[in-house]
């Protein structure tokens, strides 16, 4: 049987089997039941046509009858990055015909740069498996180098994807550029407990940026209602871990006396003595290392 002689609605959950294959390394009838809300029967017979299409995709693991993605995995469907970043942030469905489950693991912002599919499979399947990483990585600072890495999350910081995990070689958590990997071995021993996401604190620590129109500004109201402010503030609760990536996003001055003239700095942190124990400052405008 050929994929275009079925159905969409058999399209669509051949499809969602062939994705959670690729992207979560496995598949069972209750996460279709639960997903499309059919029978038990007609699960398994999507399954077993998926298994007619790509026999060699997927084995069944009899002891909690779950199929787990083979090591010769093709997918049968083709999962375009920037669509395949977009449902593994938002969840699988257009939104309308089906219910959308956004991400724990994936958080999505404005989409430019794409990586490689098969580098973000292999990063989301090790965040789901709760599995180390070997990789090769291209460090700007380092050239190419060998790392043993804990992923916990994906993040489009709003410039790029990257990855935040903890790095055994400088024993913190750390950010990588998705881009940046060129190859990716998943472990099969146990991460330590240290290098879990529990333990990211600055993953899991919430603050509250103050931002307030640039004091130099003559005109502050057109900026109060491009950003939809009360009383001259947004107040915005974000994860310490992706703060500076928000200000540098958004220009968003971070001087202590305001001192930015550029037209571009159109915002101004009010409360950055507050947070300089949760934000790394270094890459938020005016606070860059030389």
């Amino acid at each position: 049987m050929q994929l275009e002689n079925l159905n969409h609605a058999q399209r669509e959950r051949l499809a969602f089997i062939d994705f959670s294959l690729e992207f979560f390394g496995q598949i069972a009838r209750a996460d279709l039941i639960q997903k499309f809300g059919t029978g038990l029967a007609s699960c398994t017979r999507d399954l077993s046509l998926y298994r007619e299409l790509a026999p060699d995709n997927a084995v069944l693991m009899h002891e909690n009858k779950r199929y787990v993605r083979s090591d010769v995995f093709r997918a049968i469907f083709e999962h375009d990055p920037e669509s395949t970043l977009r449902t593994l942030a938002k969840g699988f469905g257009d939104g309308f015909s089906l219910p959308q489950e956004k991400s724990s693991a994936c958080f999505d912002a404005i989409r430019l740069v794409h990586p490689n599919a098969e580098i973000i499979s292999a990063i989301m399947r090790a965040i789901y498996s709760n599995s180390a990483i070997k990789c090769e990585y291209e460090s700007l600072s380092s050239g190419e180098t060998k790392r043993e890495l804990v992923p916990h999350a994906i993040v489009n910081n709003g410039h790029r994807w990257h990855v935040r995990a903890y790095d055994r070689k400088s024993k913190a958590f750390r950010d990588f550029v998705c881009t940046r990997f060129k190859r990716i071995e998943l472990q099969e021993t146990e991460p330590k407990s240290n290098e879990l996401v529990d333990m990211d604190s600055a993953w899991n620590s919430l603050c509250e940026l103050q931002l307030v129109p640039h004091p130099r500004l003559p005109h502050s109201k057109a900026i109060e209602m491009d950003y939809g402010m009360t009383k001259g503030m947004l107040r915005l609760e974000v994860r310490a871990a992706l703060a500076n990536y928000l200000l540098r996003q958004w220009n968003v001055d971070c001087t202590d006396n305001a001192t930015l003239t550029g037209d571009e700095y159109q915002l101004y942190l009010k409360n950055k003595n507050s947070l300089v124990d949760l934000i790394d400052f270094s890459i938020t405008p005016g606070q860059q290392l030389n």
